[in-house]
């Protein structure tokens, strides 16, 4: 959609990467990988049918890393979102067994 599109200009995803930004409207995603935020926190603020800040490693179909970004103070990890983000992500990729990991990370 518009809004992914645009995100992925803005932090300079080219249209031919195998970075894929994908947007759950429905929630249904969130719902199938158990990825909604559920505590009450965000939702007095108003926000409701969140879907916790999460990343995903998949090679061929098979979920290799789930990393989310939640702590008891932080349940949207909209504070510590380190384990989510693109660094973190790529040592954990390189630190899977060599059947798992793409050597060209």
């Amino acid at each position: 959609g518009a809004v992914m599109s645009a995100w992925a200009e803005s932090q300079g995803v080219p249209e031919d990467s195998m970075i894929k930004l994908l947007g759950d409207p429905y929630g249904d995603l969130t719902e199938k990988l158990q990825m909604e935020l559920t505590h009450s926190g965000p939702k007095q603020l108003g926000l409701i049918n969140r879907c916790k800040r999460f990343a995903l490693y998949i090679v061929n179909g098979t979920v290799e890393i789930v990393r989310v970004a939640e702590r008891e103070d932080d349940p949207a990890g909209d504070e510590f979102p380190d384990v989510t983000l693109a660094e973190s992500m790529i040592e954990a990729i390189k630190a899977l067994p060599t059947s798992s990991s793409n050597n060209e990370l």
